[in-house]
């Protein structure tokens, strides 16, 4: 009876939100959309599908949203439509509500004007449209516009001409034409004619005409040709004023690093002059060498926009400064040079922040980390940021496979980043980021409690520059890590003796790393516009390579090898990582990506330090097993006799591979939808007896695991909070008698994390 009674409710529902009409008014009539019919015999199919497409996005106004062919908010409205101005009605009514669109609202004559404008600038130059509503039948309670566009014929540019004129700026503008737009063929486009100003602009302020503009050229279009043909004249006009016309040069620079609101003078007798720029402040507050990365135009030179911008844009990622604003001022009325002038507003020199978070993990751990940041954004008056950061974090297992076995962590991290090149050998930065020189320092301690603690140090120095928008580099000189186990229980040890399983000897080994390390990130996601975006990030990281060769280290032939006093690790690591996008709508998409991590390790070791090891599953990466659970290859971690309160090791390996995909459709309002599989696993370069199946052979498909599922994301804006259900429906290891794939919602994982998992 229960169910009969859900079935007829949500029936119901569907009926009433199919019955909007009888809301209606006596002689309304719902509006349902505009429709467009393009004829033309001589146009193809898909060029009148394209304007058909394009002509639709310009119709007004919209009809009322449906969800599968449902007005559901247009239902809500009329459900909830009260005189009262407070209440959950009247709430209901305009927050979630869609007033009715009726036919009365549509202006026939004028959608039918802006579409035939549209024709006419996409060279359409004898295009009509009309347009008149349609019903059903006398009766219906609906109708819909219907425009019919009759195109003509298309007019292609015969050809081009550019200004025969000898003065500077006739010269500056013909001078660009070999990279022109406007192409001989082509379409007439007005958008085009638009775009073809502005590239002659931005050309021309590279050469120095500070005050030219667009609208100081003109296209002059002769439609009088045969055969649909036109001639387009470019051409400086006459009237503009004579600095348009003239190359300015770059005079005196000046840079205010202390500049606020209330300054109201330019102080320039207290100019001190650095090199080929003037610092004027009251009060000392930076080094005149601090500006030497980020003023990028010299007296002398010609104006050019680009590095106009530039300087700008690397004002701003210099760090103390807030407020970035410039000023141009001509040297005299007579004169073709300029001044510069850059006011900086700076950000408080010294901060302390206090982080709280919150997160958990498919591991069946609820964490909270504590992170207490102090930072000082000009440490040295060169823009240097220090900062310092004492975290503290507690990771608490509420359920799940290992015991209560909960990890404490607590530690300090310094950084010093310098903004420039500490080298006397750099690679050319002159775009507009600032590059960057860093000094890492750290320790953090690890308690598992009730099994072991870890003493962790780090240190690295390197540097970050961004050669383009898309690309960027990081290249650490030197990455030092050193862990040292202490208090490791009786507990553990018992566990290691009786299960004999490598992994969780791992775990506490010295680790001891020394090396470089380079990473290159290629990204265009940023660019909302394109349809398809692309990711790739690679890296390489070396250890004791040459220090191990030239000492002789050899591991297999007992010839181990000390650095300082305690073993060192020697390996090379190779990671690389790719991600596409693909849009499918407004807030849609398909995503993609693509893992391989490859670690060699020899001479004075047999497997990777297990802090650079490889690891597999959790919320971001197979979704439908829990973190580090599956692995080495078709190693079963079950498989080892493990007693009650007992606990299973992480897995990991030194190499791994892994696929995803997704699709992401936009649901409603803030909710975004999740359909997924995710496949991968990891393995050991060198077998080991004690984990059969877990060395990496040419059949590693067969090893892969696979997983399915759904989710929801929550676009908060300021962050994203997404839920994942994973279903695992291959394992690299089976049960007797258990089948190769098996779906089974038994072993689900459910996933709470924060963001996107890629």
């Amino acid at each position: 009876m229960t169910k009969n009674l859900k079935y007829i409710f949500i029936l119901s529902v569907l009926l009433s939100a199919c019955s909007n009409t009888k809301y209606l008014a006596p002689g309304q009539k719902l509006y349902t959309g505009g429709e467009v019919k393009v004829q033309d015999k001589d146009l193809k199919k898909s060029e009148a599908g394209a304007i058909k497409e394009e002509l639709q996005t310009l119709l007004r106004p919209k009809p009322n949203g449906s969800i599968l062919g449902l007005r559901v908010k247009l239902w809500i409205y009329n459900k909830t439509r009260t005189k009262k101005t407070k209440g959950i009605a009247h709430w209901l009514n305009t927050k979630f509500g869609e007033p009715p669109v009726l036919v009365s609202s549509v202006d026939l004559d004028k959608n039918s004007n802006i579409l035939q404008n549209r024709l006419q600038n996409q060279s359409f130059f004898q295009a009509q449209v009309t347009g008149d509503t349609v019903s059903k039948n006398a009766k219906s309670k609906t109708a819909k516009a219907v425009y019919t566009a009759v195109t003509g014929p298309g007019y292609k540019i015969r050809k081009v001409i550019f200004p025969p004129g000898k003065e500077s700026i006739d010269t500056a503008v013909a001078g660009t034409s070999a990279q022109t737009f406007l192409k001989p063929g082509d379409k007439y486009s007005l958008d085009v004619i638009k775009n073809e100003r502005i590239r002659i602009d931005a050309k021309l302020k590279e050469e120095g005409f500070y005050y030219f503009a667009p609208e100081n050229l003109i296209m002059r279009v002769d439609s009088t040709i045969t055969g649909h043909q036109v001639d387009i004249f470019v051409a400086v006009k006459n009237d503009i004023a004579g600095r348009s016309k003239n190359i300015y040069t770059i005079d005196n620079i000046y840079v205010y690093p202390n500049y606020s609101l209330r300054d109201t003078s330019l102080m320039l007798d207290k100019a001190q002059h650095y090199r080929w720029y003037n610092v004027v402040e009251r009060r000392k507050t930076v080094n005149n060498y601090i500006f030497a990365n980020t003023v990028l135009m010299h007296p002398g030179e010609v104006y050019n926009r680009t590095d106009h911008n530039n300087s700008l844009n690397r004002f701003v990622n210099l760090g103390p400064y807030k407020f970035v604003k410039n000023r141009f001022e001509d040297v005299s009325t007579d004169s073709s040079k300029l001044n510069v002038y850059y006011f900086l507003t700076p950000y408080k020199k010294k901060s302390l922040q206090l982080e709280v978070l919150g997160r958990t993990t498919s591991a069946n751990y609820t964490g909270t980390q504590i992170n207490l940041n102090w930072l000082n954004r000009n440490a040295f008056k060169g823009g240097e940021a220090l900062k310092v950061t004492l975290f503290g974090s507690t990771d608490v297992q509420v359920g799940g496979d290992n015991g209560g076995f909960n990890v404490y962590q607590a530690g300090i991290q310094t950084t010093l980043s310098w903004p420039r090149f500490i080298s006397p050998i750099y690679p050319k930065a002159d775009n507009a980021y600032i590059p960057h020189t860093n000094l890492t320092l750290g320790y953090t301690l690890v308690n598992r409690q009730k099994l072991y603690t870890l003493n962790s140090f780090n240190m690295s120095f390197g540097y970050q520059w961004k050669e383009s928008v898309h690309r960027s580099h990081e290249l650490n000189l030197i990455n030092i890590t050193f862990v040292n186990p202490q208090n490791v229980s009786q507990l553990y040890k018992n566990t290691i003796d009786s299960n004999k399983n490598p992994s969780l000897q791992h775990v506490i080994d010295k680790q001891f790393t020394w090396g470089p390390s380079y990473s290159y990130t290629f990204t265009n996601t940023t660019e909302d516009y394109r349809t398809n975006t692309f990711y790739y990030n690679g890296k390489v990281s070396l250890s004791n390579n040459l220090y191990g060769l030239i000492r002789g280290a050899d591991t297999t032939a007992g010839k181990v090898r000390t650095l300082f006093g305690a073993i060192f690790n020697q390996y090379v690591k190779f990671e690389n990582e790719v991600r596409y996008f693909h849009k499918t709508g407004p807030g849609s998409s398909f995503a993609s990506r693509f893992i391989v991590g490859v670690g060699l390790p020899y001479g004075n070791s047999t497997i990777l330090p297990y802090s650079q090891q490889f690891f597999i599953g959790g919320p971001n990466s197979l979704r439908g097993f829990q973190a580090r659970s599956i692995g080495p290859g078709s190693f079963d971690p079950s498989s080892i006799n493990t007693s009650k309160g007992a606990f299973l090791p992480d897995e990991s390996g030194d190499i791994k591979v892994e696929a995803n995909i997704e699709y992401r459709p936009k649901l409603f309002s803030i909710v975004r939808g999740a359909l997924f599989v995710d496949a991968g696993n990891i393995w050991l370069l060198n077998s080991n007896v004690l984990q059969p199946g877990g060395v990496f052979t040419k059949s590693f498909l067969k090893d892969l695991a696979v997983d399915a599922g759904f989710g929801l994301r929550f676009d908060l804006s300021v962050l994203v909070l997404r839920t994942d259900l994973g279903v695992p429906l291959r394992a690299p290891f089976r049960q007797p008698g258990e089948q190769e794939w098996n779906l089974n919602f038994r072993r689900a994982v459910f996933n709470l994390a924060i963001g996107y998992p890629f």
